[in-house]
Parts: C-alpha cells; sequence; structure tokens
C-alpha cells in the first residue's frame, strides 16, 4: 500500500459512528406532527402521507452516492418486508441527485418502495433532516415517535468504514415492534451521522470566490484524480452542479482535518509525497461554502485536466496479472473473511519489476489489496485460502482456527527471527488502499522476482449493500536487467507477541531494528488494524545522536499512507531503529469491535498486527555479497537454535 492519491474528498472515508444517545443531547422532532406532503417517484408517480392513514410510516432520507446510504438500502428493503404493517418512503433531498439515479439507485440496491424526489428539500427542512441515512419513524396519527440511525452496525470515520462483526442492536425495528405494540419507544432519539444533505441555498452572487474562478482550479489540482468516473470516490467533481451539492460535506472534513487524507505530524521528516492544503486553501474552501457555492461566470473556466485512464503507471504496464481468469462474487453486506488468489505469472527468468500498481477490479468493494512475491519451493502462503466450509463458520469458530493457524506461523517463526531481512525483503511486491499510488524512484530502482514465483494476492473487500464482482490485477513494469542500479526491498520491524488487554486505551508495543550495514530507505509504511491510535518511527545513531523519522499521532487504518522520503536517508551500520506503536481497544474507539476481548496478532480486522514496513534500496553490484553474509549468519543463528533445543 505505497503512496497517496492527490486530495480525494472521498465521501466513503468521512463519516462517523452514529451511537445511542439521550434525546435531551439532539436536535429531536420526537413528539411532532407532519403535516401531509405530496412527492413524485422516479417514474413521475405521486405519493401523499395522507395516502397511509391509520398506518405507520418510515420516512428514510437517502442519498444515491452516500455510501452508508447504499449499505443500508437492502437493509431497509428487508424491514419493509418484515414489517408489513408499517409503509416505508424514501425521500432524497440532495440537488445534486438526479430523478434519473434515483431509478438506478432502486434497481442497484433492490429497493421497491417508493423513492421520492424532494425538490427544493421542503420535506427535508419539515421534518429537521440533515443527514442520509436519516429515518423518522410517525405513528398512525403521523406523529413522530423515533428519529435517527438504522442500526450501528456500519461505521465510518475518517476511512472507508468497518463493519462491525455483530449487530448489537436493531434501533429502528425496535422503535417499530414497539410502536406497532402501542408501546412508548424506549429508545426515542439515536444520533445519525452521514453525508450532509446538498440543499439548494441562498448564493451570494457578489462573492469573491466562485466555482468556475477559483474552486475549479482547485478542485482540478487535488481532488479530480480521484474524483472523476471510474475511480475511487464515491462521486465526480467534475462539473459545477455536482460539486455544489457536497459543498457543506467538502467543508466539513477540511474543518475537521479528516482530509486529504494524511496523517503525519509536520514536525517531524519531509515526504515528496506530503497531501496537505494551505491555510489559505482551507479559508478558499470555507468562504465559498459560507457564499452558498456561487459558480460565477462560466468564461472563467480552467481547460479540464487530462488524466491517463485505468493505469496511473507512466505507461502502460508490460504485463497484467489477474487474480483468476473470472471475476469472483461479493456479498451485499456483512464481513468478508481476507482471500488469497495464487496466480502463476508465467515467469520463466528472473524479472526486474521497476513499477507494479494493484488495480481493484470493483473500487466500491475492495478496501486493500496487497500482493506477495511466492518464490518456488515458497510454503509462507500455504493453506490461506478460505474454503467453503470456514465460509459457513461461526466468527468464534473463525478465531479458534486462526489461533491455530497462527500457533504454526510462529513456531515457524521463531527460527527464521535473526534472518537478515534487510537485503532479503519479506516478498512484499506492491499493494493498493485507499489513496494510494505506486512507488517509482526512477530509472535504475527495482524489485527482482525469481523465475518460477507465483503471485499471491491478499484481498480484502468491504461489502457495499448489493451483491458485486471482482476481478483486480496488478500491472506491471519491468526494468532492463543491464540498466538496474539498485535492488529494492521491503521489510519491517514487527512485534507478534501481541496481548492487548480488554478495554485498554492505551497499550503501548516497541519493535525495534538494528542496521547490520550502511542501509539506504527510501519509504515508511505504519500497520495496525481497527484498534491502531498512533504510530512513531525513530532512529539513534551510532553517535548517540537521535531522530524521529516519522510521527502518525492519528492511525487511520481506512486510509493508510506510504510515506516516500523527499530524499534517501542512508543510516550507518550500528543505527538502530525504534518503532513505537499505540492501541486503543476501550469503548472509546468507535471502531472496536469488542472492547471485551483480549487481542493478539492476526490476519482479520478483528485481530490486530504492528508492522513497521520500510523500503530500502542497495546498490545491485553489493547485493550478491549481501545475501551471501545474510545466509551465513542465519545458518549460525540456526545452530544456535539448535544447539539451545537440544540442551547442548
Amino acid at each position: 500500500m505505497r503512496g497517496v492519491r492527490i486530495l480525494a474528498v472521498a465521501l466513503s472515508a468521512i463519516l462517523l459512528t452514529a451511537g445511542l444517545a439521550p434525546a435531551a443531547e439532539l436536535s429531536s422532532s420526537v413528539g411532532q406532527s407532519i403535516d401531509d406532503f405530496t412527492l413524485k417517484d422516479f417514474r413521475g408517480k405521486a405519493h401523499s402521507l395522507s395516502d397511509f392513514k391509520g398506518q405507520p410510516v418510515v420516512v428514510i432520507f437517502m442519498g444515491t452516492e452516500c455510501p452508508l446510504a447504499k449499505l443500508y438500502g437492502p437493509r431497509m428493503q428487508q424491514l419493509s418486508e418484515e414489517f408489513d404493517g408499517a409503509a416505508f418512503l424514501g425521500v432524497n433531498s440532495n440537488r445534486q441527485d438526479s430523478v434519473t439515479e434515483l431509478d438506478a439507485h432502486a434497481r442497484n440496491h433492490g429497493i421497491k418502495f417508493p423513492l421520492l424526489k424532494d425538490l427544493g428539500n421542503k420535506v427535508a427542512d419539515a421534518f429537521g433532516a440533515t443527514r442520509t441515512p436519516q429515518v423518522y419513524l410517525l405513528d398512525k396519527d403521523h406523529v413522530v415517535r423515533y428519529q435517527g440511525r438504522i442500526d450501528g452496525q456500519y461505521t465510518f470515520g475518517a476511512g472507508v468504514g468497518y463493519s462491525q462483526p455483530k449487530l448489537n442492536r436493531r434501533d429502528l425495528a425496535e422503535a417499530l415492534t414497539e410502536v406497532m405494540a402501542g408501546k412508548e419507544v424506549s429508545v426515542a432519539v439515536t444520533e445519525a451521522k452521514g453525508c450532509i444533505i446538498g440543499r439548494v441555498r441562498d448564493v451570494d452572487e457578489d462573492a469573491k470566490v466562485t466555482y468556475s474562478n477559483q474552486m475549479a482550479r482547485l478542485f482540478n489540482q487535488r481532488c479530480v484524480e480521484c474524483h472523476r468516473e471510474g475511480q475511487i470516490a464515491p462521486f465526480a467533481m467534475t462539473n459545477y452542479d455536482e460539486v455544489a451539492g457536497w459543498g457543506e460535506m467538502i467543508a466539513e472534513v477540511v474543518r475537521e482535518q479528516r482530509m486529504p487524507p494524511w496523517h503525519a505530524d509536520p514536525a517531524h521528516g519531509k515526504f515528496s509525497n506530503e497531501n496537505t492544503l494551505t491555510q489559505d486553501e482551507k479559508e478558499m474552501v470555507f468562504a465559498w461554502v459560507d457564499a452558498g457555492c456561487p459558480e460565477g461566470d462560466r468564461a472563467d473556466l480552467p481547460e479540464a485536466p487530462v488524466f491517463t485512464e485505468g493505469w496511473t503507471l507512466p505507461r502502460e504496464p508490460d504485463q497484467i496479472v489477474y487474480i483468476g481468469d473470472e471475476a469472483v462474487d461479493i456479498k451485499a453486506e456483512g464481513v468478508e473473511d481476507y482471500r488469497y488468489y495464487n496466480v502463476d505469472p508465467g515467469f520463466t527468468e528472473d524479472k526486474w519489476v521497476r513499477i507494479a500498481e494493484c488495480m481493484p477490479g470493483n473500487p466500491g468493494v475492495v478496501h486493500h489489496i496487497i500482493v506477495f512475491v511466492s518464490p518456488p519451493n515458497d510454503s509462507r502462503f500455504a493453506g490461506r485460502e478460505v474454503s467453503e466450509e470456514e465460509k459457513n463458520l461461526s466468527l468464534r469458530e473463525r478465531k479458534k482456527l486462526a489461533r491455530e493457524r497462527r500457533k504454526k506461523r510462529e513456531a515457524s517463526r521463531s527460527r527464521r527471527r535473526s534472518e537478515d531481512r534487510d537485503v532479503a525483503g519479506f516478498g512484499f511486491l506492491a499493494g493498493f488502499a485507499p489513496g494510494t499510488r505506486p512507488l517509482d524512484l526512477g530509472p535504475g530502482y527495482a524489485k527482482k522476482v525469481p523465475a518460477g514465483s507465483k503471485l499471491v494476492f491478499q484481498m480484502h473487500y468491504t461489502p457495499n449493500g448489493s451483491p458485486q464482482k471482482d476481478r483486480s490485477s496488478i500491472g506491471l513494469i519491468f526494468e532492463d536487467p543491464k540498466k538496474v542500479t539498485h535492488q529494492l526491498s521491503t521489510t519491517n520491524a514487527s512485534y507478534h507477541a501481541l496481548e492487548i488487554p480488554p478495554h485498554e486505551s492505551n497499550y503501548v508495543v516497541e519493535a525495534r531494528k538494528t542496521f547490520r550495514r550502511d542501509t539506504t530507505m527510501v519509504s515508511l509504511f505504519p500497520h495496525m488494524h481497527v484498534r491502531g491510535k498512533s504510530f512513531k518511527y525513530e532512529v539513534t545513531y551510532p553517535d548517540g545522536k537521535q531522530e524521529v523519522l516519522l510521527d502518525v499521532p492519528q492511525y487511520d487504518f481506512n486510509w493508510q499512507n506510504s510515506f516516500i522520503l523527499a530524499e534517501p536517508k542512508t543510516f550507518p551500520a550500528g543505527t538502530e531503529m525504534l518503532c513505537t506503536a499505540v492501541f486503543d481497544n476501550s469503548e472509546e474507539n468507535l471502531y472496536n469491535p469488542n472492547p471485551d476481548e483480549t487481542v493478539r496478532w492476526g490476519d482479520q480486522t478483528w485481530e490486530e498486527m504492528m508492522i513497521g514496513w520500510y523500503d530500502v534500496a542497495f546498490p545491485v553490484e553489493q547485493i550478491d555479497q549481501l545475501l551471501e553474509q545474510a545466509k551465513e549468519a542465519q545458518e549460525a543463528a540456526e545452530k544456535e537454535i539448535s544447539s539451545s533445543d537440544s540442551g547442548e
């Protein structure tokens, strides 16, 4: 997962978990009688609230591009079938969503209840609705008895999102059951945070900042690379009407520093891929939104940027390797286990890969991709594929199986702990996560893939509300072996003996690495899972001088950045690197699937990792000698372990 795309105000990356809250703490419409209204669906048929006299009505405010609204579309349809004594109405008040898009949204997500267009957001104003998805339950007299979220299973924060393995409370379903039984609603108000409804605004026509002049230029520079058709962002920012509808949402994520997705403390390190807005640029966004998002004179519009379709590589890849011959199925909702696809690229000779880019076949459901190199006779990935039988296991059974596999891997790993991986690496070829782009250090720098190697795709899928298919791939650009000057290697400092106690909010783990030789570092990449809180890289030089290489005070699993050094940094032999990670296993961590659980190392999101990845480069003429030294050191270490095991 190397590198970062230019600023993408990706709405899939900006929502906060909706939590239960006392009614007094939230703006509430509970107890309010709703006047009759009439809206048309995407077919032009009119529907009125008064059509449902004497019947409870669920009104859900929806958006066609809001990731959370997409996830909950099928669930709302299921609820409408479960509670057939209640009426369900979907209301779209977004200025940026067309009637045609409502039609497509209904078909894509299997919604059969009416979806109505609220022109001028008048119905949203009457309810006091602010977000999508947000629901209001009216009793048979059409008085609001419940408002808020559907349930709390899907959570969103600064990243793409996380699905709780277990649904703890069906908030809307509980309220419906109580209302239909003639009872008071036990929890009448919950907080529903999602995408801000794109309302029609009063526009200041005399505003100095307009879309056509300043904002289109800023968005072209910072956003459009991702916010265009076919890319990872959930909506395009290539025309005024679309962008203006998201104005308040854009201002919110910029103000709260959830976007742009850059997490490094600026006090430490300089990085070539730094991704931040200046204060002047932020103020320009705020001024434009405060003025009602004026369009300005279209004659001032800049030329649209030109992008290479598909790949961000400097040219077409020399070879494309897919996860399989056919697309694979992704379920509509719930949790998808990590999948592993072992693919033979047909390398009959050693290959030097200068640039590798992982390409999600379906950006809507691919959370991340990691592609490893598995040389001949490599057994590291054996048994990683999830069998059909395992897919039917309960979460408890899958955790038990994961623990057994972890013990086997630990037994094997204990024999390799002194192995020198700075030269050989860990077989990491390339990766993708939201916001990534490939690592390219220029001609001469490349990774070696031995003849006969297979490529192992680790795929993490996140369901988006409707059944999907994916056929992801990796594109490779090779370097002429005669032109290779430096061999790249991805290696790490890590701590595997994790045992994070329940409810611990500040669990500190350290991993140390002493460089055995002069080592040139080119990039850093911290990795934890959803309990990750912060991560720091520090070095102590042989002369005692200390330096912070990277400090990530607020780690985000959902938007994982690589930090490419502005200038490669060479550490003399004997330099010690310290990686410090902090985990939050408390209730305060909104991503935490179970604060009552002791958390250990594992591949799954509900387990944890502590890895300080980094990329290094060695002159190619030194590689054979360095590998021979590493082999001798490993053999000596294994002999020492063997002697210790035999009691000698």
